[in-house]
């Protein structure tokens, strides 16, 4: 399987600002990469590589404050995706890091920190444990563009359609045996909620609903990781030109998951029946409700949200979906960490 370089998972730094961006997607236009700022260089920040102090944005909203700030240069229009977008265009980046590269340079060096030994570990845990093949995993985050701390987490991606739903599968063995890897406890579990749900009207209760079936994350000798899964080239449906979304506004609503196979990737996605719409902004009541029929989501905290024949509570922006020539069709986006949630109706 040969995957290319500049896609989700992989990390960019710009030349002249020397500013580091995570890639989004697997899909981008002809002159640049769609990323995200991640690090920028700051005389009081908490992280160094050579010689200079950076900070991390976390925040969504943070991270296009801060371009519109300081460098706007990163921010552009899609009209594909009617959506202001960050990206660094290919002529000014300067190196593109890519997790599996790393993960095979760190067998070539001899003074590995706590948290570079534990990745490497954990890879290789899972290649031997849960049948990964050596070249289809990598690691990603801080430590991959030599910006992580002491207390870093471990962030993995693997990639390939079937080696991840393989290797999903195979988890839930992995996490029984004697190895130093094991799911959340539930003292760990509220921490999460503080983090991914705060600010939220989502009760701890339902969060932990959803959470305590995850198994794309745990611990692994003390230290938090968290799973990426990317699918195979081959399953790259279409190019960023081949679509056209259309946002439309904010919808509320009540539906059944029919197909939730795809939750585990990123982008992941969840093919749903609409069973009543709650409330909505939107004008159009020429939106038939049967029409409204994905849940798609970048943000690694919706995936294994929700399995098949459960019923959810859904807020997010609607869109209209057009895939090349054919027929259009509605999808919910959840971005938002404050407003949207799909939520599991026990």
């Amino acid at each position: 399987m040969i995957i290319p370089i500049g896609i989700e998972g992989d990390y960019i730094e710009s030349k002249r600002t020397r500013l580091f961006f995570d890639v989004k997607g697997v899909h981008h236009p002809n002159d640049r990469k769609i990323c995200f700022i991640r690090f920028y260089p700051s005389t009081d920040g908490d992280r160094v590589k050579d010689g200079t102090k950076y900070k991390k944005i976390y925040d969504l909203k943070e991270r296009s404050s801060f371009l519109k700030a300081n460098y706007p240069q990163y921010l552009f229009f899609s009209k594909e995706w009617d959506l202001e977008l960050q990206a660094v265009k290919n002529e000014e980046i300067k190196q593109i890091y890519s997790p599996r590269i790393y993960f095979k340079s760190l067998y070539n060096r001899n003074n590995l920190s706590r948290v570079e030994k534990a990745s490497k570990g954990l890879c290789e845990l899972f290649i031997e444990e849960g049948g990964i093949p050596d070249d289809a995993i990598g690691i990603t985050g801080s430590q991959m563009v030599g910006l992580n701390k002491n207390e870093s987490d471990i962030d993995l991606v693997i990639y390939g359609t079937k080696n991840s739903i393989d290797f999903q599968q195979s988890l839930d063995k992995v996490f029984k045996a004697p190895n130093n890897c094991r799911m959340y406890n539930k003292q760990e579990y509220l921490k999460h909620y503080n983090w991914r749900a705060g600010g939220s009207d989502i009760p701890y209760e339902k969060f932990f609903y959803s959470e305590r079936r995850k198994l794309h994350q745990g611990k692994y000798k003390g230290i938090d990781f968290f799973i990426r899964y990317l699918k195979s080239p081959e399953d790259w449906k279409g190019s960023y030109y081949d679509y056209q979304f259309q946002n439309l506004g904010r919808i509320y609503l009540k539906a059944k998951i029919k197909d939730a196979t795809d939750s585990i990737f990123t982008p992941c996605n969840y093919k749903i029946e609409t069973l009543k719409i709650l409330s909505s902004s939107i004008n159009d009541q020429k939106i038939r409700i049967e029409r409204i029929n994905e849940v798609c989501s970048y943000r690694g905290r919706y995936c294994e949200q929700a399995i098949e024949d459960e019923t959810v509570i859904i807020n997010g922006k609607l869109e209209k979906v057009r895939f090349k020539h054919q027929q259009e069709y509605f999808r919910i986006v959840l971005e938002n960490q404050i407003t949207d949630k799909m939520i599991v109706i026990p």
